[in-house]
């Protein structure tokens, strides 16, 4: 498949710069599976809050809890030149993985004085990504919370603002090491929470911190030629058992975002889910066979971006494109600050794996 083949037009008055006062305000496009291969046919245009009139008691919404980290910090080299640095990863201690905008690429032992105090040292480089070891009076965490900025996405062109903070978060984001939301999250609020538990709709969470390479694009157009980048999760054995649960009764088990199924992919051996928790580089793409989740809640994506990939594996590639072109022409909202699907699955293919 090349990477052309996932292009679509979008106007770029489409593309969400703030969120809406009300997460669950957000639209809705409910996308059934397509009948008699009819592409085009069976949307429903909805309002996010109505969730719980789609699920069923006993179905299963399974969230990403990472939280985003004020990553992105400024500073200047000892020889002048400004720097900004977006963390790409905790690595413990006081070392980070970053991504660094710079005029002149530093040396290995070069040092940044930063502009909240303290200086930033380079361990080393390995490809866009350079280690940084942090020269600070505090934890790392509690210096990056008064000193770090929020790093929105590269499409919203605006800084970030005090609002930011709090709606570039999800309600239930708790495990700190995300660069970037998982943004189908971000269309919950408590009071939808807690309607889905009053209908029976049951939580389970997995981690999977977003790295600063979900935004960066796919540069090859022949597909298999795409080295994904590695991201860290967590699937634990409580998740595990959640889910046997819900399908030994009948329910169904619902991804909230393309990172919650990258994360139970991953973690699918022999057909089957295992605790897993580590690096993946899992790529999915039309040819895949998605077998963790029956359905999936997802924000509208880049044209030629992995996560339309595996939105469109899960669902067909033509329904997609379908919805997509529906979606547009209804003047939903896009990407991160935007409108959300519910997805259900096309008919099963033969699977392939793309590591």
């Amino acid at each position: 498949m090349k990477k052309s083949d996932f292009h679509y037009d979008l106007p770029p008055e489409l593309i969400a710069q703030t969120p809406l006062p009300e997460r669950s305000a957000s639209r809705l496009l409910v996308v059934p599976p397509a009948r008699d291969g009819a592409h085009t046919s069976g949307f429903q245009d909805r309002v996010f809050r109505e969730l719980p009139d789609l699920l069923q008691p006993g179905d299963l919404l399974v969230f990403n809890d990472t939280r985003v980290i004020p990553a992105r910090l400024y500073g200047q080299k000892t020889t002048g030149g400004r720097v900004e640095i977006l963390i790409e990863r905790l690595l413990g201690g006081h070392e980070v993985r970053a991504q660094l905008g710079v005029s002149k690429s530093p040396k290995e032992g070069a040092r940044i004085v930063l502009d909240a105090g303290g200086e930033a040292e380079v361990l080393g480089r390995d490809g866009e990504f350079y280690r940084l070891r942090f020269h600070i009076d505090e934890s790392l965490e509690k210096y990056l919370l008064h000193a770090g900025r929020l790093p929105l996405p590269p499409y919203i062109q605006r800084e970030a603002g005090a609002d930011d903070d709090t709606r570039y978060q999800t309600v239930f984001a708790r495990e700190v090491g995300a660069v970037a939301a998982p943004t189908a999250g971000l269309h919950f609020d408590e009071a939808l929470l807690e309607a889905l538990k009053a209908r029976g709709v049951e939580f389970g969470h997995v981690t999977l911190h977003v790295g600063a390479g979900t935004f960066q694009p796919v540069r090859v157009d022949e597909l298999d030629q795409h080295v994904m980048h590695s991201e860290w999760l967590n699937v634990g054995a409580a998740l595990i058992e959640q889910i046997r649960r819900t399908r030994a009764a009948g329910g169904r088990v619902i991804a909230v975002g393309t990172t919650v199924v990258r994360a139970l992919e991953s973690a699918m051996r022999d057909g089957e889910l295992h605790p897993y928790a580590g690096e993946t580089r899992l790529f999915i793409l039309p040819g895949y066979r998605i077998r963790s989740v029956d359905a999936l809640i997802t924000n509208f994506h880049l044209p030629e971006s992995t996560l339309l990939m595996l939105v469109s594996a899960f669902a067909g590639q033509a329904r997609v494109f379908a919805a997509y072109d529906h979606a547009i022409a209804e003047r939903y909202r896009f990407f991160s600050y935007g409108d959300a699907m519910l997805l259900f699955p096309k008919a099963h293919e033969p699977k392939e794996h793309a590591e």
